[in-house]
């Protein structure tokens, strides 16, 4: 389309959300807009993490864009580099590095009266119509708080900020944490080291998944070849995808059906009664992130390898001593503890009309209309915010559709409609009251505690099908918003 006015926008992230963004700005005729990053390359959450072991649990041919899908992934389940190389290899192709600016944390941002002015570390600013925050959810590393940490004389790693030249073969290696991680990091350490010991507070389910599987070379070539059944396999997992929604958002002999693969998968992997009672959680399975491995449980069973379900007393210069009194010696400590997910944004300064700060507006949790509009922020908008569908929905397909709903309201914009505009509290209060009563049957309120929890109790997720998604992001609704333009 041909706009009117050029609108001036600043993205804040170049992962999956912030790349998403970026093209949808461009095939809408949008190209005045900037992609802050504060890593060194893009990729988001692929970007930081890269500890061995790393591999995404969501099947290749579904964790792509849809507009790009990749025929020649290495593996059904492909490895982090190479999820990020081809994140890299979609800012090229689209012509996205004149736009990206790395090394570029973004410190600050205010609202102006008419629009935003965008602070960097390193002393840049851009000013700017739209503000997209593209932050994602895992990129602040949680580290637990365990007296003598300090004290301890070995070394000391998170995997979201692993150092590669870590030597961890003949180590005595302690890993703190459970979840994909943990149960990632303890398979793919266990054969060179000396020792590993995996400190884990609450066991998750782990279903067995053929997570090492190659995806043969001819297949990627033929895909390459024919990209109508490329698309066709992109389709076929979104539909299976779409059953998953279905398991964990509704009950019903599917969901059952899965659970007792999880149960299954624990029984027939660890033979051995007492290991397999202290592996066994006492929650539902799916009510965590669901964790797929096909190496865990036999990484357990090995001769230099321990569970400790003991709880942490204290970390020693040399190791780390359990409540029962029991001091485990070690060399390495590594914390698979996970992400603060619910900061999104922060901690920038970020300010909205009439200097209400983010920490103000979302006092009692992060709350955001349709996951992308947040009252009191004109003209700014989250892809993949509070209550995205982190658990169900393809996060690509998420983000895409998500892109879609902002450029509608930039494009309107653009023909001179409002110069600002402002989810209002009472729309977003209707969204959360929407979602609360959606969240009520889904696997995830069964009663554990998940990182997808909020620290005031509200669990951060999209309890909806992707048809209710993409409909509620099909077309902006201005009743829901305060528009306005200049001296109105």
């Amino acid at each position: 389309m041909s706009a009117s006015r050029q609108p001036r926008v600043v993205i804040i992230g170049a992962g999956v959300s912030g790349i998403a963004s970026a093209i949808t700005l461009q095939r809408n005729g949008f190209h005045d807009f900037v992609i802050l990053e504060k890593g060194s390359d893009v990729g988001g959450v692929w970007h930081w993490n890269h500890y061995p072991g790393l591999t995404c649990d969501v099947p290749s041919q579904v964790y792509q864009f849809g507009f790009a899908p990749k025929p020649d992934w290495s593996h059904v389940f492909a490895p982090g580099p190479e999820i990020q190389r081809y994140l890299a290899d979609i800012v090229d192709q689209f012509g996205l590095r004149p736009h990206l600016r790395v090394d570029a944390e973004v410190v600050a941002a205010e609202f102006t009266g008419s629009g935003w002015r965008v602070e960097t570390g390193a002393g840049e600013a851009y000013d700017a119509d739209f503000v997209i925050a593209a932050t994602g959810v895992l990129h602040h590393p949680a580290w637990p708080d365990i007296a003598g940490l300090d004290e301890f004389t070995g070394t000391v790693v998170h995997t979201a900020r692993w150092d590669d030249s870590l030597p961890t073969a003949g180590r005595r290696i302690a890993v703190i944490g459970t979840g994909s991680t943990g149960v990632q990091v303890v398979s793919a350490l266990q054969p060179k080291a000396r020792q590993i010991t995996h400190f884990v507070r609450s066991p998750q389910w782990v279903i067995w998944a053929p997570m090492q599987l190659p995806q043969p070379a001819f297949v990627g070539a033929v895909l390459d070849r024919l990209p109508a059944l490329n698309r066709a396999l992109y389709q076929a997992g979104m539909t299976g995808a779409k059953l998953f929604t279905d398991v964990v958002t509704r009950p019903s002999w599917r969901r059952r059906a899965v659970q007792q693969y999880a149960r299954l998968s624990l029984r027939t992997q660890v033979g051995d009664p007492e290991l397999r009672e202290r592996l066994t959680p006492d929650y539902q399975p799916l009510c965590k992130r669901q964790v797929l491995s096909g190496s865990y449980y036999r990484a357990l069973r090995a001769g230099n390898a321990e569970l400790v379900t003991t709880g942490i007393e204290a970390i020693t210069p040399t190791g780390i001593r359990t409540s029962d009194g029991r001091h485990h010696e070690v060399d390495t400590i590594v914390f698979a503890t996970g992400f603060r997910a619910h900061d999104y944004m922060r901690p920038m300064r970020l300010t909205g009309r009439d200097g209400i700060s983010i920490d103000e507006a979302w006092a009692k949790g992060p709350r955001a209309y349709r996951m992308t509009a947040i009252p009191g922020f004109p003209n700014f908008f989250t892809v993949l915010g509070p209550n995205s569908p982190t658990g169900s929905i393809p996060l690509h397909h998420a983000a895409e559709v998500t892109a879609r709903y902002i450029a509608a309201w930039i494009n309107r914009w653009s023909t001179g409609e409002f110069d600002t505009l402002e989810v209002t509290e009472a729309a977003t209060d209707r969204f959360g009251a929407h979602v609360a009563e959606a969240l009520e049957p889904t696997v995830w309120n069964t009663g554990c505690n998940s990182w997808y929890f909020t620290e005031g109790g509200h669990i951060d997720l999209l309890p909806f099908n992707r048809h209710t998604m993409e409909t509620m992001l099909s077309d902006p609704d201005a009743e829901d918003f305060h528009l306005s333009t200049q001296g109105a």
